[in-house]
């Protein structure tokens, strides 16, 4: 994790301090489960509970442990006990680190979809606001990057948040699946552990039982969720390059908002640089490189390995801290974004008329003629615009093979900017219903 990509409520699910925390409440959960089953005595497990919900864990303590045993879990387990005293001896019956490691691990991912979840919403409500706020400001569409037809700028935002709004049910999905407990003990049969404790421990963790853990917990479920957090960063991605391709001087219809005593260049004191959103291109890379070795963890040997482990310790957190930065960076470019509807009506504009030629193609067909003629015809005219900076209206109507079809009137209605923009209205309703 790297401070300047970091927010502090995402950083603190990944900090030592809450792991051995939550450590701490799976083996204490634990123990209160065995504890009603009769395996250990009721007052050792809420010795438990008050002096090891009490302490301090000590990370450095801890860390200098784990040099000794090389073992994480051992190390905590050991510094626990410093705490607890003699009614240690009851944490840990029958589990296995895994129980511990990949619990945790759940804990950690749903609390941390929690956030991006909230991050997709203030972005959803940025979207819709502006999206009303130009609804009807009409622009010109691209494909290729070459001028199409027209649409609006509003039609743009609805689409954005029409696409995070399927992010946002993607990470739902993702969180329902990653949210298992894992209490299964060596290989996952239980054979030293009722599954009653592992049911128990989820219901007070907010997860289900995972159906067969085989020690660890599948990791299919976890290549899921960084898919998941993969395609929600391409989402930003998308949009964050649509607005670096509106701000190019030869475009300029939208643009960051460019602060007061803020610099573009440390040569150049004119620029005014699109730094947010290529930032967001960037962090959207990072994202999506960490799905990979995720869908690599899938494949472990028979019941478990830990050649997953290095791999989840540096994208659990770098994943989503990174994430959920760039949400929250989208999110403050989309509401603080500078439209220019004059720009996006002299771009319209540029070539003189030449965004209504299907409608002429079309109007040229209902007329009689076929397809290949039509096309032919309206195409002959366009070059002229593209080569010679003509007008395509004056040039329809001073060919006599479009007019033998079209009578003036109907050719000049042809380049009514409203025919483009009539449904817009049905759009909207389908994007953000009714109201």
């Amino acid at each position: 994790m790297i401070p300047r990509y970091s927010r502090p409520e995402m950083v603190a699910i990944w900090s030592p301090e809450t792991r051995f925390r939550i450590w701490f409440e799976i083996e204490a959960h634990a123990c209160d489960a065995l504890a009603e089953l009769g395996v250990i005595p009721k007052e050792a497990a809420r010795t438990i509970w008050e002096k090891g919900g009490a302490a301090k864990f000590d990370v450095a303590k801890i860390d200098e442990i784990e040099r000794v045993t090389k073992h994480d879990v051992i190390a905590f387990l050991t510094h626990l006990a410093e705490f607890v005293g003699p009614d240690a001896r009851f944490i840990h019956q029958g589990m296995t680190s895994s129980d511990v490691l990949d619990t945790c691990l759940a804990v950690q991912l749903t609390r941390a979809s929690d956030i991006l979840l909230a991050d997709i919403d203030a972005l959803l409500a940025a979207l819709k606001r502006r999206a009303f706020e130009h609804k009807d400001t009409v622009t010109i569409g691209r494909s290729h990057g070459i001028h199409a037809e027209p649409t609006t700028f509003g039609v743009k935002l609805a689409q954005a948040y029409a696409e995070f709004s399927r992010c946002r049910e993607r990470l739902v999905h993702a969180r329902e699946d990653i949210a298992t407990c894992a209490i299964s003990g060596a290989v996952g049969t239980f054979a030293n552990i009722e599954p009653y404790v592992e049911e128990h421990v989820a219901a007070k963790l907010g997860l289900k039982p995972e159906p067969v853990s085989t020690q660890v917990i599948p990791r299919d479920r976890h290549a899921m969720f960084f898919a998941t957090l993969g395609v929600i960063a391409s989402s930003v991605e998308r949009l964050a390059v649509e607005i670096r391709h509106l701000q190019r001087t030869e475009v300029l219809e939208a643009e960051e908002y460019f602060s007061p005593g803020q610099k573009g260049s440390s040569a150049m004191p004119h620029k005014r640089n699109p730094v947010l959103t290529e930032n967001l291109t960037g962090l959207a890379r990072m994202v999506r490189s960490m799905a990979l070795p995720a869908m690599e963890d899938v494949a472990l040997w028979h019941e478990r390995d830990i050649s997953h482990s290095s791999v989840e310790r540096m994208i659990g957190p770098d994943a989503t801290v990174t994430l959920d930065f760039a949400l929250a960076r989208l999110t403050g470019v989309v509401d603080k974004l500078l439209v220019y509807p004059e720009n996006m009506e002299k771009n319209l504009n540029k070539f003189r008329g030449l965004v209504h030629s299907q409608r002429v193609l079309l109007a040229l067909t209902q007329a009689g003629l076929s397809r290949e003629d039509a096309y032919r015809l309206v195409q002959r005219n366009a070059m002229k615009v593209w080569e010679h900076g003509a007008d395509f209206l004056e040039e329809l109507l001073a060919d006599k093979d479009v007019t033998g079809a079209l009578s003036e009137a109907e050719i000049r209605e042809k380049f009514d900017l409203g025919y483009h923009t009539k449904h817009v209205d049905t759009i909207f309703k389908r994007v953000f219903g009714e109201a």
